[in-house]
């Protein structure tokens, strides 16, 4: 199958879940060493409520449908992964963790910057430049600090099974182990980069919300409430620099892929497996 089919994915736990139009599908390595693959049909929202598909908008449909799948492939993957004998993940475990994990990134990357620039000037320009430096130190101490631990490092290792899979498949090659590992660990379409943007365009957006008369509440509300509309930007921006090619946007995309080398670990051929059976379920 040709490079027409646009994926989209995630690594899980030992394991890959993969989006390809209308398809969803998770490969996961069992304790046994198999792969066991779930796949199905699913017809989203977007397709009965067609002003969720209009610019910006998408960008925040998207983040939400993408996170309600997150916690479903997180789930099943948890369970395949641990085997009989070790105690299955609920949804409700895992819907709790992702909540805490929310408001710890609220704590951390909104109130944490505002309070800590609110200490430097008054300059609504500084303010919001002295924010977003925040933000991003902050993003990249925690990706540095957590690529440290075993799990994580291998669901970098799963991530980079996914681009590269992607990869392949984008450049029309057939899905085999020897045509998957050569191919590059880095995608213009990553949700890393996605993250970045959110913190780069949050630097602009935010300078228009940072003046002196503006409470310390109302800074918080706002970039709370700006935060769909900033990623909606970061989304068509994504969008857009994924299906074209130029020396501006070579520039523009860099920071999102030096992000990315955080975020992804180079796989065995075992992970490599795994992200092929992935996509060929969705294909």
């Amino acid at each position: 199958m040709g490079a027409q089919s646009v994926l989209g994915g995630q690594a899980v736990v030992e394991g890959v879940m993969m989006r390809g139009g209308n398809r969803f599908a998770i490969a996961v390595r069992t304790p046994a060493n198999d792969i066991t693959v779930k796949s199905e049909h699913r017809v989203p929202l977007s397709d009965k409520y067609r002003f969720l598909k209009w610019p910006l908008i998408r960008g925040a449909y998207v983040l939400i449908d993408s996170t309600i799948i997150g916690i479903q492939a997180l789930t099943t993957s948890a369970n395949l992964s641990g085997g009989e004998q070790d105690e299955q993940m609920s949804k409700g475990a895992i819907a709790s963790s992702l909540l805490m994990s929310f408001l710890f990134a609220i704590l951390v990357f909104v109130l944490g910057p505002v309070y800590l620039a609110k200490w430097t000037t008054n300059s609504s320009l500084a303010f919001a430049c002295v924010e977003g430096v925040l933000r991003l130190a902050f993003f990249i101490g925690y990706l540095v600090l957590i690529r440290r631990m075993n799990d994580i490092h291998r669901v970098f290792q799963y991530h980079g099974a996914e681009h590269k899979t992607i990869n392949c498949h984008e450049a029309g090659l057939e899905l085999t182990v020897d045509n998957v590992r050569p191919q590059s660990l880095l995608h213009k379409r990553c949700g890393t980069s996605f993250l970045m943007f959110v913190v780069l365009i949050s630097i602009i957006v935010f300078s228009f919300f940072s003046g002196g008369s503006l409470s310390m509440i109302g800074k918080i509300v706002t970039r709370i409430v700006l935060m769909p509309v900033i990623a909606g930007f970061s989304y068509e921006f994504i969008r857009y620099s994924g299906s074209h090619s130029n020396r501006l946007l070579s520039i523009l995309v860099a920071p999102g892929f030096w992000m990315q080398r955080l975020t992804t670990n180079e796989p065995d051929d075992h992970q490599i497996e795994v992200a092929i059976a992935s996509v060929k379920a969705v294909l």
